[in-house]
């Protein structure tokens, strides 16, 4: 089968299944397939499918049209490629992890922003990734900011197996933590009072009554569902924050816009004032004056 008949037929197969994202999807997975970027493969309309998917040697072409089926099915494509990118790094993904997201890239944004700022974070800096999933945040904090010792957190074991699979995939190393949110940390006892604590915080935080798409629907509901009004982990997490020596000096979160007027208000009652908003995410800082930026 051509590579332009093998596109239109499963473009309609997709359309016709709800997928709003076809063409590109079956783009994405034709890259896998066979070794060629998306342009290359408009090029050329005319590819014989089965025999580039063969010299490949990645799949076959019936693999490739179960990769299909399962996305006509409404199974997010880092599920059926085992992988996603995040911050130009790819990532291992499976069932038992969120997909990372690319407004999640903003928190990494935002504290290589901090850390240019506040020299007092230049090698002394712990950046703890609570509630890591496949542990991308953690991981990038890493690769992007030299001298970052990084804590990262989840009460899922299989979230943490994922975690490892990852810092094993980028080599770096972690401290990986299994436990409730800050606590965790709690548990291994004292910690060294000079160091400055960054927790990078994307927490399940979607409404009980939310609408999910059919994709999101076969993601793990306990990473994405956050009580009634969405931020009750984000509480809890605020709650533990107030007491935890040393105070962390910056919290970053993310959660849907309509939430951070309540979140705001859950930071400030724990002693943490907002500094910015973009977008998902938001920077709370404690209570100690921030430097300026210069």
């Amino acid at each position: 089968m051509q590579l332009s008949d093998w596109l239109a037929s499963n473009i309609k197969l997709l359309d016709t299944a709800g997928d709003p994202t076809s063409r590109l999807d079956l783009l994405v997975l034709l890259e896998d397939a066979t070794g060629k970027d998306r342009g290359w493969l408009l090029a050329n309309p005319q590819l014989e499918l089965k025999d580039a998917v063969a010299q490949c040697g990645l799949t076959n072409l019936a693999g490739l049209n179960r990769m299909v089926r399962r996305r006509a099915k409404h199974e997010p494509l880092a599920y059926i490629r085992s992988k996603s990118e995040f911050y130009r790094r790819e990532f291992y993904i499976d069932r038992r992890v969120l997909e990372p997201r690319p407004e999640s890239e903003t928190m990494i944004d935002l504290l290589k922003k901090y850390n240019s700022v506040d020299k007092n974070f230049q090698r002394k800096m712990t950046v703890v990734d609570v509630g890591c999933g496949s542990g991308a945040l953690g991981i990038t904090a890493v690769k992007e900011i030299a001298d970052c010792h990084v804590i990262a957190i989840d009460i899922d074991p299989g979230c943490l197996e994922v975690t490892n699979i990852n810092s094993a995939k980028h080599g770096v190393s972690l401290e990986v933590l299994k436990g409730n949110l800050l606590s965790a940390i709690h548990d291994q006892g004292t910690r060294p009072t000079e160091t400055v604590y960054i927790l990078l915080c994307n927490l399940p935080y979607v409404p009980d009554d939310f609408q999910i798409n059919d994709a999101a629907l076969l993601e793990p509901r306990t990473a994405i569902f956050g009580g009634p009004d969405g931020i009750d982990i984000y509480r809890e997490l605020f709650d533990q924050a107030k007491d935890f020596s040393p105070t962390p000096r910056l919290i970053m979160t993310e959660s849907l816009p309509p939430q951070h007027e309540a979140l705001t208000s859950v930071a400030r009652a724990a002693g943490f004032k907002l500094l910015e908003t973009d977008d998902f995410i938001q920077v709370f800082s404690s209570s100690e004056p921030f430097p300026a930026r210069p």
